[in-house]
C-alpha cells in the first residue's frame, strides 16, 4: 500500500530521496553500461577494483534484495510504502522482525553499498547517500507513526529488537 502521500507531509523529502536513489541505482549502471567508456572515470573509480570487490558488491546486493523482499513478503498485509496513522496494520514480531524492527531498509542499505563497492564511483556514493539519508528519515517518522497509533505493545516491541540489527537486553523506554 502506498500511504507517502497519505501521511505527514514529512514524508515528502524521503520519497523523493527514495525515488531518485533507486531510479539512479538502475539508470547509472545501464548508462555507463550502454555508453561504454563515455563516462571519464572519477576519483573513486579506481579506488575498489579486481575480482573481490565485484564478488563482494554482488553478495551485498543479492543479498540486500533477498532481505528486503524477504521482510516485505513477511509483513503480508502489514507491508506499506510510507506511514499514515490511520493505515496502520498489527506488529510483525517474528521471522527477520525479531532481529531488526527494519530488515526491508536494513536490506536495501546493504543493496545500495554493495553496489557502492562492486561499482564504485561518485555518482553511486551519491546515490548510495541519498538512500541511506531517506531510510534515515523515514524510519523515524514511521517508528513515531507506529508509537502514536500501537502505543505500549510497540513501545515493549522496541524495547526487545533494534532498530537495526540485534535484539536488546530488556530495557524500558529506548528507540
Amino acid at each position: 500500500m502506498w500511504l507517502f502521500d497519505k501521511g505527514s507531509p514529512r514524508q515528502f523529502v524521503p520519497a523523493l530521496l527514495f525515488r531518485l536513489s533507486f531510479a539512479g541505482a538502475v539508470l547509472w549502471p545501464l548508462a555507463t553500461t550502454i555508453f561504454d567508456n563515455a563516462f571519464s572515470p572519477d576519483a573513486l573509480s579506481g579506488l575498489l577494483s579486481g575480482t573481490a570487490p565485484d564478488v563482494i558488491g554482488l553478495v551485498l546486493v543479492l543479498a540486500g534484495a533477498c532481505l528486503a523482499l524477504f521482510a516485505q513478503g513477511y509483513m503480508g498485509t502489514s507491508w506499506r510504502i510510507g506511514a499514515a496513522e490511520d493505515h496502520v496494520g498489527p506488529i510483525v514480531d517474528g521471522g527477520p522482525f525479531t532481529i531488526s524492527r527494519n530488515p526491508v531498509f536494513v536490506g536495501q542499505a546493504l543493496l545500495f553499498g554493495g553496489l557502492s563497492i562492486a561499482k564504485p564511483s561518485i555518482v553511486q556514493a551519491g546515490l548510495t547517500a541519498l538512500a541511506l539519508y531517506a531510510i534515515a528519515l523515514q524510519v523515524r517518522i514511521e517508528e513515531g507513526v507506529l508509537l502514536k497509533a500501537l502505543g505500549e505493545p510497540y513501545r515493549a516491541y522496541c524495547a526487545r529488537v533494534g532498530r537495526w540489527i540485534g535484539c536488546r537486553p530488556q530495557q524500558s523506554g529506548n528507540m
